[in-house]
């Protein structure tokens, strides 16, 4: 059984070739909606999580363009290229934006569904990333000014005596701001500070002395 709620989308302007690979994805346990051009996908464009299996010849928008645009939503979904017209170049280029997969037809069925679930998969681990990221920036607004700073210094290694004489505060009041650095972002080490830092952009101020 596939996971609830995962959705593959195929866009694919031959009739025969969008009924065949969905077909092999529903009987493979996925569920399936079907396109035959970009301009109908971007129509009602989906938030669920999932995948693409794009053709790279479309009415209108051809896949790489599409995939441009693809690129540019909040929650773009990965994209496994499936076509009969590809060339190394168009390949490269597919890859290097971000492509899962690049395979021409006629494919192994199971290197298409090798390929989805690769693509599926990235887009799970996409979103928990997302997730943790805004939860990490609902916690980081919710600092102060001066916490701000106490915790870029942090993240840097300073102990609190370092921080403190860098921001001209007692070691006292930088333990203090150090509690509720803490304590608002949910963490429980420097360490955390460091990883939620990574998520956050977050660049380290002051130098270990």
């Amino acid at each position: 059984m596939r996971p609830h709620g995962l959705i593959v989308h195929v866009i694919e302007d031959d009739e025969s070739s969008r009924t065949a690979a969905t077909r092999l994805l529903k009987n493979a346990g996925y569920e399936v909606r079907a396109y035959p051009s970009g301009d109908e996908y971007f129509a009602s464009p989906p938030s669920e999580p999932g995948c693409i299996v794009l053709d790279l010849q479309l009415p209108g928008p051809g896949g790489l363009e599409l995939q441009e645009r693809l690129r540019a939503a909040d929650n773009p979904l990965p994209i496994v290229f499936l076509t009969g017209q590809g060339d190394i170049s168009k390949s490269v280029r597919a890859m290097k934006a971000g492509a899962v997969d690049f395979l021409t037809k006629p494919v192994d069925p199971s290197v298409l569904l090798e390929a989805v679930a690769r693509a599926l998969a990235r887009d799970a681990e996409a979103r928990a990333v997302r997730a943790r990221q805004a939860a990490a920036r609902r916690c980081y607004e919710r600092l102060t000014p001066r916490e701000r700073e106490v915790f870029a210094h942090l993240i840097s290694g300073q102990l609190n005596k370092q921080v403190g004489f860098d921001l001209g505060i007692s070691e006292r009041t930088t333990k203090i701001h150090r509690h509720q650095v803490l304590e608002k972002m949910g963490a429980d080490s420097v360490a955390d500070l460091v990883r939620m830092a990574a998520d956050l952009g977050i660049e380290p101020a002051g130098k270990v002395r």
